[in-house]
């Protein structure tokens, strides 16, 4: 049976190759992708927050004239 808590092969691969754009970064470069990064990560919550109140019509959709 699969996990969801495993890595596909893909994903390992993804994550090797994104380590080693990291161990290039120097520390300013590091900061600042880590706060887009953490930005980003903010905004895909709020849009899945969004579309699941949506889909739950938790939350009205809104009317256009």
């Amino acid at each position: 049976m699969d996990r969801p808590a495993e890595l596909s092969l893909e994903q390992k691969f993804n994550l090797r190759s994104f380590e080693t754009q990291v161990e290039k970064m120097d520390l300013d470069q590091a900061q600042h992708f880590l706060v887009k990064l953490y930005e980003q990560m903010m905004l895909r919550e709020s849009m899945y927050k969004h579309f699941l109140k949506h889909e739950w019509g938790i939350e009205p959709r809104p009317q256009f004239e």
